[in-house]
């Protein structure tokens, strides 16, 4: 997957409503959720993004927006 489709898959996701955040930590990656998001992200998020291999849902994470940023 290039670079550029992981950004459209995480546009899309927000553009939907989406509120995952990504937590970044010595290099590694998680995401968190505390709020309920609209059905049309969560949809789009486990059709799109969870299906990925490991390697490709870290590269739609990474351009989400991070709790890690001040």
């Amino acid at each position: 997957m290039e670079l550029t489709n992981a950004r459209r898959l995480a546009d899309e996701y927000l553009r939907l409503g989406g509120h995952r955040r990504v937590v970044i930590d010595d290099n590694q990656t998680s995401v968190r959720e505390w709020e309920s998001e609209p059905e049309e992200a969560e949809a789009f998020w486990k059709l799109y993004v969870e299906t990925l291999s490991p390697e490709r849902q870290r590269e739609v994470e990474l351009f989400l927006p991070t709790i890690n940023r001040a």
